[in-house]
């Protein structure tokens, strides 16, 4: 006969352990977007989230594993983001990139300190560069299919996609610049030329 499963204080172990998980994630985001990924220390986190060094280990073997944990899970609360955005803007393509853009943009304003971890600097770690590498080609794959019903029927997939490429790093200094204070104006400001910039790239692939 199979046991039930134990718990404590009305939740199961299972439940407390995802909990804790949970608590050192939202730990270590606060710490990286305040002082950068580096000031990201296993004492620190658990200090942070109220917890003892052991329930570090209960889930992430190392720091790196902890770093990539907070990555993902930002990567695709934005993804979830965008592409919300992009189904509900009810448009043709441009106004779904204006969409997209603007669903961003406002979620940074809301909260710089989740763009930190996108858009700071990762040099010395060979987890985040390679995050780094990874998150753009989901990035480009998702405005790449968002787009393709729209595409000419002769479209060059290379030249889309460097296009693309083009589009989303520029559109990341251009944020990074806004968020350092380099570029003192509004969100809407951002939106309308990102926008701009990104519909005259997108314009020689549309049909």
């Amino acid at each position: 006969m199979r046991s039930r499963p134990r718990t404590y204080g009305g939740r199961s172990t299972e439940e407390r352990r995802a909990d804790r998980r949970g608590r050192l994630i939202d730990a270590a985001l606060a710490i990286w977007g305040d002082q950068g990924w580096a000031a990201v220390t296993m004492r620190g986190v658990c200090a942070r989230a109220g917890l003892i060094d052991r329930y570090f280990y209960e889930s992430f073997a190392d720091r790196d594993a902890l770093l990539t944990a907070v990555w993902d899970q930002v990567r695709d609360e934005t993804v979830t983001l965008i592409f919300a955005a992009i189904k509900d803007s009810g448009g043709g393509p441009l106004d779904r990139l204006r969409a997209a853009i603007t669903a961003f943009v406002r979620s940074v304003e809301a909260d710089p300190r989740r763009a930190r971890v996108g858009f700071g600097e990762h040099a010395g770690s060979p987890v985040l560069e390679q995050r780094r590498h990874d998150t753009l080609r989901v990035f480009t794959d998702l405005m790449v299919e968002a787009g393709r019903p729209h595409f000419r029927a002769d479209v060059d997939e290379d030249a889309l996609r460097m296009s693309v490429l083009m589009g989303i790093g520029g559109f990341v200094e251009l944020m990074t610049a806004w968020l350092a204070g380099t570029i003192p104006v509004d969100a809407e400001r951002i939106i309308d030329h990102a926008t701009t910039v990104g519909s005259e790239l997108a314009l020689r692939h549309l049909r």
